[in-house]
């Protein structure tokens, strides 16, 4: 076996000198220079460069000094028993075992087998059972110290996580300002944004089917490194409601349906709104489109409907323009009621769609909790067709809660609806294409007379027109 020497150890690097002292069992040897940790490793008094450096016997008191000694480099492999391991554990320099435990070294790794169990303990506690039980015994009670320290300062950083993870206390209500990309924003101080605002990911907003608008309140923690704002670590409440309560719900799109059987009322006396409400009823849950060729009225007749429509007791009418003139949008935000959308056709159909999907998110969650919901669209010629039937789709009567109906306008009907508004191509006000319109089980909206008189309205409108 070869001998170590010092030239092959000061030309090696510094992590294969931690190697061989760990396997050599040495104590402290991190907190040693490349020099002495050489001295060391060689069984030399720290800071003598060579065998002659020692002071000769007698110079330095009545003991003669230590002869160094060379150690033989370490084995990777070691047998049961190995009586080296515990002499050369026994030779360490006296004080190394009064230090602190070892750090445990992560960075350099040296192959080898399990040690045995007397071999990890002479290593492992740094050869301390050998050196004697006073030793042994200051030992193991500074390693239960440290251990006890360890453990306090680790319980107070897991403490000091939870208390920023909790945001110290703190808690954050306001309203829920749902953004493009699926986050959303606490405004403590709505509308207008603040450096107050919480964030919120999009992951709670999905979890919890936030909506604009939505009131909630929950911790906050602080912002970490290279973040503006304070962030929701959970949401507690929704509109005043445990958001457990809410959560524990069935999904909107997963709740019992039913035939519109409740009529919206007009009450207008506007040719086109009477012919409307008693030859295409509408309901609530109703899912309407407006159609008719360039010119008809549509955007004419959903505004007129909104108008008829806006003060209904306990309906909440929102409106949404995608692809609409830009004098049109002019017209709405002039208006008693500001859209809750308003992009003209030069938006992308994308923008248009999320606009469109994010007003029906918030009257999907009306409906959900038992309230009536009635959103206007105009219209769906901007955007995808796979998009413009997810709209209309949402529209529906809950059996065991509220409705959400929606009416829009487009060129053609989509497939699905339950009422079929046709305008005639007049050029005039606008005026009800009887043929082309129709309403689904009228008899629950109209009674079974009411049914009766739009079958023969129709048969006489077929006949008229053939």
């Amino acid at each position: 076996m070869a001998v170590l020497e010092r030239s092959e150890l000061e030309a090696s690097p510094l992590a294969d000198l931690h190697a061989i002292a760990d396997q050599l069992g040495l104590e402290g040897f991190r907190r040693l220079r490349k020099a002495d940790l050489i001295d060391t490793i060689l069984g030399e008094p720290a800071g003598s460069d060579d065998d002659d450096a020692a002071p000769a016997e007698g110079e330095a008191g009545d003991a003669p000094a230590p002869r160094a000694r060379k150690r033989r480099a370490p084995r990777l492999r070691r047998g049961r028993g190995s009586d080296q391991d515990e002499e050369d554990s026994a030779e360490e320099p006296a004080g190394e075992a009064d230090v602190e435990e070892e750090d445990v070294d992560e960075d350099v790794e040296v192959p080898s087998e399990p040690r045995p169990a007397s071999s990890r303990r002479s290593r492992g506690r740094g050869g301390r059972e050998s050196s004697g039980r006073e030793s042994g015994g200051r030992e193991s009670s500074g390693r239960e110290s440290a251990s006890r320290s360890s453990r306090g300062e680790s319980g107070s950083r897991r403490g000091g996580a939870r208390e920023e993870e909790d945001g110290g206390g703190r808690t954050a209500e306001g309203v829920v300002e749902v953004l493009g990309n699926g986050s959303a924003f606490l405004r403590v101080d709505p509308p207008e944004p603040s450096d107050d605002d919480v964030y919120i990911s999009a992951a709670q907003v999905r979890r919890c089917e936030l909506v604009s608008g939505d009131r909630v309140s929950g911790p906050v923690r602080t912002p970490r490194r290279s973040e503006r704002y304070p962030s929701l670590v959970r949401i507690d409440t929704i509109n005043g409601t445990s958001a457990d309560s809410l959560s524990d719900g069935a999904r909107y799109e997963d709740l019992p349906v039913a035939w519109p059987a409740e009529r919206l009322t007009l009450g207008s006396k506007d040719p086109t709104l009477e012919a409307i409400e008693w030859l295409t009823p509408l309901g609530k849950g109703s899912r309407a489109t407006i159609v008719g060729g360039r010119g008809a009225g549509k955007s004419e007749t959903l505004h007129r409907l909104f108008e008829a429509l806006r003060e209904t007791e306990g309906l909440e009418v929102s409106v949404v323009l995608a692809g609409a003139r830009p004098e049109e949008i002019a017209d709405w935000q002039n208006g008693p009621v500001t859209p809750a959308a308003a992009l003209s056709f030069a938006a992308s159909s994308d923008s248009q769609a999320q606009a469109i999907e994010r007003a029906l998110d918030a009257a999907k969650r009306v409906a959900s909790r038992g309230g009536d919901a009635l959103v206007l669209i105009d219209g769906l010629d901007g955007i995808q067709a796979a998009a413009a039937r997810r709209a209309l789709a949402c529209a529906r009567n809950l059996r065991e809660a509220g409705s959400l109906s929606v009416i829009a306008t487009a060129s053609a009907p989509l497939g699905g609806e339950t009422t079929v508004v046709a305008l005639a191509s007049s050029g005039g006000p606008p005026a009800l294409d009887l043929v082309a319109s129709a309403t689904l089980h009228p008899e629950l909206l109209v009674g079974d007379d009411g049914a009766e008189a739009i079958a023969k309205a129709r048969a006489a409108a077929l006949e008229a027109s053939s």
